[in-house]
This record gives C-alpha cells, structure tokens and sequence, in this order.
C-alpha cells in the first residue's frame, strides 16, 4: 500500500472497528456460556465488553419465578445492562420494565425490557444523583394487563 492512501484507508478501519466494538445487545445468538434460569449467560464477546455479571437473587410473586442480574457497576449518569428470567421463559406477559432508583421512580426513567435469547433484557439508567436506599425495580404486566413489581439489592 502507497504512503499516499493510508489516509484514506484510516476512516474505513475505524468504521469497521466501531461497528465491531458496538455490536453487542442485538446479538440474539447464544453465547457459548449458555445461561439458564438458575444460572445467568457467561457474557458473548462484544456483549457489553466483558463485564461482570453479579446476580441479584430471586423472588416469587403472583406464583411467578423471577430471578436479576446486572451486568457492571452501573455508574451514576450511565446505563446498567439489566436480564430478568421469569419462570424460565416468556410467554403470558405482556411488557416488563425495569428502572433503578426508589418505587415510585422519580429522578428515574422506566425501560420497557425486549425478549433476548430466554429472558427479558434491557439497559435501565442509574440516576444522578441515587437516592439512598435505591434499588432495581421490576413491573411485569400479563396479557390481561395486571401488573405486579418487586425489587432487587443492587448489590454495589
């Protein structure tokens, strides 16, 4: 390659690598750590870098098993990648969201989670400044519109 053209080669590297460095939460394929409802998915490459997953326990509600993780330390101002199994799949609910701060979610936003391999999956903003006793909330709503919500420790 001519001295002359790494100019014009240096833009087309850095689109490559950038779509390659931001490709993560669209990957619906299954990592090779698969991931049950006991057990949360080791992260895929490109997944998030390669954060840590720390799990936020389980809880029953409504004859409902439902189980968190988050993955990172979820810094105030930025987002947190937040998974949630419930009963080892998806069917009968309608929507699920997630927001991190107190119940009532003021200073938060409300994330609806989408369906990603086999649970519900989505980045919940951490708000700045937390109000104290924060913690990851959860609204699962059925097909018949009937909402339930429950909280995690964020474990920090």
């Amino acid at each position: 390659m001519a001295v002359g053209n790494k100019s014009r080669s240096a833009p087309a590297i850095a689109l490559v690598v950038g779509a390659c460095a931001f490709g993560g939460c669209g990957d619906n394929s299954k990592s090779a750590g698969g991931g049950t409802p006991d057990q949360p998915a080791a992260p895929k490459t490109g997944d998030h870098g390669a954060a840590a997953v720390t799990a936020l326990g389980e809880q029953e509600i409504n004859g409902m098993q439902v189980r968190a993780s988050r993955d990172g330390q979820g810094a105030l101002g930025a987002d947190a990648p937040i998974d949630v199994w419930v009963n080892g799949g998806t069917a009968g609910l309608a929507a699920v969201r997630f927001w991190i701060g107190s119940e009532d979610a003021k200073g938060s936003i409300k994330a609806k989670a989408e369906i990603e391999d086999d649970k519900w999956h989505t980045h919940a903003e951490v708000p700045t400044p937390l109000p104290a006793g924060s913690k990851l909330w959860v609204e699962l709503e059925t097909q018949k519109g009937e909402k339930s919500v429950l909280s995690f420790d964020l474990k920090n």
